[in-house]
């Protein structure tokens, strides 16, 4: 019992922090684009997309596997000493290596002449990043520690920003400050993680043993960022800026659900890996039927919600201007399903179990059909193209994830699992149809759709005793019989 109220508090918070994060840009955004303008924001982009790539190199496959390893051994507290300072030495040398590439490219580069500084400011976010070694606390399961003090960082860079930034000029204070609320929180994390064991750097780091999965690792990131990253890369090529302003629209709209639901296979996978590695399958599939559970409660709400407000959507949190991505994000909405359950099968059986490069070689060739889809229909279709080739790619993953799926893997009462969410869906795509038809703004029609839909899914939810939403719920119903 106890290890199930864990989970539950594990969700909840790792939720909870998801959430402030979506909610941050979306505070920030507006007030930074009015301030800044349309020029210094675009510097403030520009040299954040540069800082991606030595993020992307310092970072290899480190967060994953090191979740995964340290998680087998988080009861052995030498060995989580030596596991973990290997790792993370290992990580202070490939943030080295990136940041030497970087220094190269910014004293040859002429064009990076007016944003070195900018950049420099910026790539401080990998120095912290690596020394913090975030994925400890993720091992060692303390997502209460990681969510107050994620949350209290960007609240702080909220006030600082609302307090510092009110001229055009004030950028490179952005710039800082956007560090502080990305990174900061893990400068704390360099005292606090003394807690679990001592963690340093080492010139004995064993990278024979964990080099090939690190890098086997980094190769399933990259693939994986070339596949998402393509489709807007080949559509500004063909189709040029406009139809990847509308189309961006739709993709950072996919991209908050999809990370919020996704947040699950961080809760689960320290005790997965460990389970795995026991092969105590009665464990793993009760951890992959939670997880299912929660991605199956909130993610078909969410998917059918988009699906019937979405014009509504992109014109409250994008403008008129951008009603044309509306196809668009359909068609994404599909493809987020999709996305849901391959990540699923990939996050939570197969990265756990040690079979990533299962999941590299499935990434791979769904990258290939990305690319290569987009290339023959972006021409025709434009920006809906795009998004189509996203959802068969997606699609691919899942079909392969549940050919390949380990057999030992059994989720039982799927049919029970379902018929809460799926009618709860229904219900929501008939309450926004209906919503459309009684009103006319914008505005109203998504207040209406949102609040009758949340009382609408709560009551299908307790009618139809959904274990995971009543899981939830009666211990908070209980408290407050009490208190009464």
């Amino acid at each position: 019992m106890e290890n199930v109220s864990n989970i539950k508090k594990n969700t909840i918070f790792n939720t909870l922090k998801t959430v402030f994060g979506i909610i941050y840009p979306l505070i920030t955004f507006p007030y930074i684009s009015r301030v800044l303008l349309t020029d210094n924001v675009g510097k403030i982009n520009f040299g954040n997309s540069i800082v991606s790539y030595v993020t992307l190199v310092a970072s290899l496959g480190v967060n994953t596997y090191a979740i995964r390893e340290c998680s087998k051994v988080k009861y052995d507290k030498n060995e989580l000493s030596k596991i973990s300072s290997q790792i993370l030495s290992i990580n202070i040398i490939s943030s080295l290596v990136a940041y030497v590439a970087l220094a190269i490219v910014l004293i040859f580069a002429r064009p990076l002449e007016n944003y070195r500084l900018l950049i420099i400011i910026q790539s401080t976010s990998v120095l912290f990043t690596t020394l913090g070694a975030d994925w400890l606390n993720t091992a060692m399961e303390d997502f209460k520690f990681i969510a107050v003090r994620t949350i209290c960082m960007q609240i702080a860079a909220l006030l600082l920003m609302f307090i510092f930034i009110h001229k055009p000029e004030d950028y490179m204070i952005y710039a800082v400050i956007s560090v502080v609320a990305s990174s900061g929180a893990n400068v704390v994390n360099i005292f606090y993680r003394k807690k679990y064991c001592k963690t340093g750097f080492t010139l004995k780091m064993n990278a024979k043993k964990h080099l090939p999965r690190i890098l086997l690792l980094f190769s399933l990131i990259l693939s994986q960022t070339i596949y998402v990253n393509s489709d807007i890369t080949i559509l500004g090529l063909i189709k040029g800026d406009h139809e990847v302003g509308l189309y961006s629209t739709s993709v950072k709209m996919y991209t908050i659900i999809n990370t919020t639901i996704a947040s699950i296979a961080w809760v689960v996978m320290p005790k997965l890996s460990l389970h795995f590695q026991q092969k105590n399958y009665s464990e793993i599939n009760r951890l992959l039927k939670y997880a299912l559970n929660y991605i199956l409660v909130l993610g078909i709400p969410c998917v059918c919600g988009l699906e019937v407000i979405a014009p509504h959507l992109i014109i409250l949190i994008a403008g008129e201007a951008y009603v044309d991505a509306t196809i668009s994000l359909r068609i994404l909405g599909v493809a987020m399903m999709c996305s849901f359950i391959a990540g699923w099968i990939g996050n939570m059986t197969r990265i756990p179990a040690g079979r990533e490069n299962v999941s590299l070689r499935i990434s791979v060739i769904s990258a290939c059909i990305n690319i290569i889809l987009n290339l023959i229909l972006i021409p025709k279709f434009g920006l809906n193209a795009a998004a189509l080739t996203t959802a068969v790619s997606e699609c691919f993953g899942m079909i392969c994830g549940l050919i390949l799926i380990d057999r030992k893997i059994k989720i039982d009462e799927l049919s029970n699992m379902l018929i809460g969410p799926i009618s709860g869906g229904v219900g929501i795509v008939l309450i926004g149809i209906a919503s459309q038809l009684l009103f006319s703004k914008t505005w109203i029609i998504t207040i209406v759709t949102v609040f009758v839909s949340v009382i609408w899914y709560f009551a299908v939810m307790l009618i139809t005793k959904n274990e995971f939403f009543a899981s939830f719920i009666k211990p908070i119903i209980f408290k407050i019989i009490r208190r009464e």
